[in-house]
């Protein structure tokens, strides 16, 4: 490294008394780094909620506090502390400073501060002059978590402290760890006083975990266990120190680990150890980087802040696990895991800001363990970091995987890419047919993304990800010129459009239907519904499903039917997908409004609780249940589903609605993120949530819609009113990038867009009749009208595109 990252003074280390001196220093510590960084603080009234501090090879899970508390359910009480997939190694650490007789537990911080490449915890000690920070960062492809705490004596005398770190071991295994033959055991603790670290395995597995400090300390000979765990270690480490006056004492605390040897811990644990800082400046630099493509500046700055840290958010979530891969997981602390579902999602924004890599590699993970699992094109559900598969895919991720192939193609423009998966894009669409299709009507039946029980008949989702599916799939097999297949696929198409517009759609709820059932399944599925509105306290919903239930009794109709039962949020898919046709697709809107609040889309519309609804809440404090549950619950992704089905229909006022309520979740309990549940339950950061600014940002306000292996962009921005100006710079689309600017006023428009080629197409297009007139870098031009559509095309690096009335 260079000079700007050595140390150019020495924290000067001097042994008197047994005591280590600590003179005021100005070298590159891990604080400093930090504090030339952007940040975002954290509120008081949620010190006592969830926070993480992540790297692709480790992350760690704590309270925004300082303290590490039993956390989750997906393995009861054991998804925080830190994880080295697909083992754990601690439960945590606890620290205390011992004044004279005097002890000052560090576990109730009075501040935190969240970065993009780590976070801060700040304590005050008592009444005393010292005052801590305490850093932590996780470096990039390595095993390992330096923490730094910095203790500053802000008297104008020495201080002499006992500085105590009590750490515990959990080396374990990921849930699902039993189907690969991973046994949790005894872990084993000793401590190497020569190096200055604690060494600790588990008894029957190669898992270690090393852990200790540059600086000196004096290690406990009593190790225990925790009462409650058996297996875990408990281990102390005291330092002693004199800190001078007025001056600032840095204590390096170093966290490694392995699944697979004692070697590969000692090497992680010496390399970050030696070199954190340098590590530290290379983690900060590439994460802060993310922002420099699809770069957004709003007049609403806060829709650009979460914009932004959205991107951080996807970084914190990548885990690269030996022998498995590397991709986006779902979320933390309870689904440190790949999903099919989620990633079509998840990718479907990253691409549109610029992670094409991580992109690839997701898609390329849970391609590979599908098609190891299944063989058959089938989209797996859920998959540990293992490799044990829970659920090997719901119906609907395989249609999906297909449409994200055909969308991440036209922003790359990589025909290899296309190659590589079109075959299992084939296969795929055939399973959904012949395994789920018993009557031959194309409508598959089984589980989509709602999974209710008893819910696995014709799913209005399944339905309308497999229309867009095979239409997808028809371009696809177009442009490898299988033209044949091309046909019978757009075929397949057009007839699920036609189904989905009249078997689904029910007139007088003005809602596409759930499901399709007979009236047996139907009337089953109703008293579970009744009991579940009933036990929320939701009469309205009782009173309405209770109404339901009786014409339900009379109908004599023996033909499958639509049901408008439960008004979950996947009824407005066909509107996500824009196959609803636009007469229907404005009154399903409009009937959508009924099942929201003012943080956005409930996921079951029956469990509408209107009385909650009247204020905003904290829904974690309104559950108050000792298990976890989604019933009842707004989310992020059912809001981002509506908030790109109504710009699908022209309706970007009503989107922009929609994404001011989702970002009332962004920090709204940890600083920097956004919760699954809104706004503050379930995972407190969720990989699919960047679905609610990606795609209806970049791909609708700004309408840049790319086909890269067309050397082709279209742009048909649709602005809502309240954005007056603003711009979206460096948007990657194949070889080539694209920025677009706009500045509004009542009855005109302007747009900048630039390319760094020229020998791409840009074609901006507007609504038929929108604009009176249309100038061209000052030149008045009259748009060629194409269909309902006015477009120009532009060959330059540089247009300035005027719209007026």
């Amino acid at each position: 490294m260079g000079k700007l990252y050595q140390r150019v003074v020495f924290i000067a280390l001097l042994f008197s008394n047994g005591l280590l001196y600590a003179q005021t220093n100005t070298n590159i510590t891990i604080a400093s780094l930090f504090k030339s960084a952007t940040f975002l603080k954290g509120k008081t009234a949620f010190l006592g909620t969830p926070f993480n501090t992540a790297g692709d090879k480790l992350y760690m899970i704590g309270h925004q506090d300082g303290s590490f508390p039993d956390l989750g359910w997906h393995v009861k009480d054991e998804m925080g502390g830190i994880w080295h997939h697909p083992i754990k190694l601690m439960d945590g650490f606890n620290a205390n400073i011992r004044i004279g007789k005097k002890v000052y537990a560090l576990d109730k911080a009075i501040g935190f501060v969240n970065y993009p490449f780590g976070n801060k915890h700040i304590y005050t000690v008592g009444s005393t002059p010292l005052n801590i920070e305490r850093y932590q960062f996780v470096p990039d492809q390595l095993p390992g978590l330096q923490i730094e705490y910095a203790i500053k004596n802000n008297s104008n005398q020495s201080m002499q402290i006992e500085f105590n770190i009590e750490a515990v071991s959990n080396l374990m295994p990921v849930w699902l760890g039993e189907r690969t033959g991973m046994k949790d055991a005894k872990d084993l603790a000793s401590f190497d006083p020569s190096n200055n670290r604690w060494m600790v395995k588990d008894s029957l597995n190669p898992w270690y975990l090393v852990y200790g400090s540059t600086v000196k300390g004096d290690a406990s000979k009593m190790v225990f266990s925790k009462k409650n765990k058996p297996n875990t270690t408990v281990t102390n480490t005291t330092y002693k120190i004199e800190i001078k006056p007025n001056s600032t004492f840095y204590l390096p605390f170093t966290i490694a680990g392995s699944a697979k040897s004692k070697e590969q811990a000692i090497a992680s644990f010496e390399q970050i150890k030696n070199a954190a800082v340098s590590l530290l400046a290379t983690k900060k630099k590439r994460v802060l980087d993310l922002n420099q493509y699809s770069t957004l500046t709003l007049n609403d700055n806060a829709i650009a802040s979460s914009f932004e840290w959205l991107k951080y958010n996807s970084d914190w979530l990548t885990q690269d696990v030996e022998g498995i891969g590397k991709g986006v997981v779902a979320g933390l602390p309870d689904y440190p895991w790949w999903f099919g579902g989620d990633m079509v999602y998840t990718l479907k924004g990253l691409i549109a800001m610029g992670r094409k890599e991580l992109v690839y590699s997701t898609i390329d993970l849970v391609h590979g363990i599908s098609e190891k699992t299944n063989g058959n094109g089938r989209i797996i559900h859920e998959v540990s970091t293992n490799g044990a598969v829970f659920n090997p895919g719901n119906v609907n991720e395989t249609p999906q995987f297909a449409s994200l192939i055909w969308d991440v193609f036209c922003w790359t423009g990589d025909t290899l890419f296309l190659q590589k998966y079109f075959p299992s894009v084939v296969k795929g669409l055939n399973w959904v047919l012949k395994e789920n299709d018993a009557d031959g009507n194309l409508l598959p039946d089984g589980a989509g993304m709602m999974e209710i029980h008893g819910l696995t008949s014709e799913m209005i989702d399944v339905a309308a990800y497999t229309q867009k599916a095979f239409a997808d799939a028809a371009k696809m097999a177009t442009y490898l010129k299988q033209e044949s297949l091309a046909k019978d696929y757009q075929q397949k198409a057009d007839l699920l459009k036609v189904k989905i517009n009249t078997q689904f759609w029910v007139e007088k709820d003005h809602s596409y239907a759930d499901f399709i059932a007979t009236k047996e399944q139907a009337l089953h599925l109703i008293e579970d519904a009744i009991v579940r509105a009933d036990t929320l306290g939701n009469a309205w919903a009782v009173k309405e499903l209770t109404k339901m239930k009786a014409a339900t009794v009379m109908d004599t109709t023996s033909k499958n039917k639509g049901f408008v039962m439960h008004h979950n949020w996947v009824v407005n898919t066909p509107l996500e997908t824009g196959v609803a046709e636009k007469n229907q697709a404005i009154k399903a809107l409009n009937t959508a409004k009924r099942f929201s609040n003012g943080f956005g889309m409930y996921v079951t519309g029956i469990d509408k609780n209107e009385k909650r609804d009247l204020q905003e809440y904290s829904y974690a404090a309104s559950v108050r249940k000792n298990h976890f549950t989604y019933t009842g619950t707004v989310m992020t992704l059912p809001t981002a589903v509506q908030i790109i089905a109504e710009n699908n229909y022209g309706r970007p006022n009503e989107a922009y609605d929609l994404l001011k309520k989702v970002n009332k979740t962004f920090g709204y309990a940890l600083p920097g993120s956004m919760y699954e549940v809104s706004p503050d339950y379930g995972m407190m950061t969720q990989a699919w949530n960047v679905y609610a600014y990606g795609e209806p940002i970049v791909k609708q306000f700004f309408g840049i819609k790319p086909y890269a292996f067309n050397k082709q962009v279209i742009i048909s921005p649709q602005l809502p009113a309240v954005l007056t100006h603003g711009s979206i710079q460096h948007v990657v689309i194949g070889d080539n990038q694209v920025s677009v600017s706009f500045k509004q006023e009542k009855n005109s428009i302007d747009f900048t867009i630039n390319q760094n080629t020229n020998d791409w197409k840009i074609l901006f297009q507007q609504p038929v009749g929108k604009f009176k007139s249309w100038k061209l870098n000052g030149k008045t031009i009259k748009p060629i009208v194409v269909g309902n559509i006015e477009q120009i095309e532009i060959f330059m690096q540089k247009a300035i595109v005027s719209l007026n009335n």
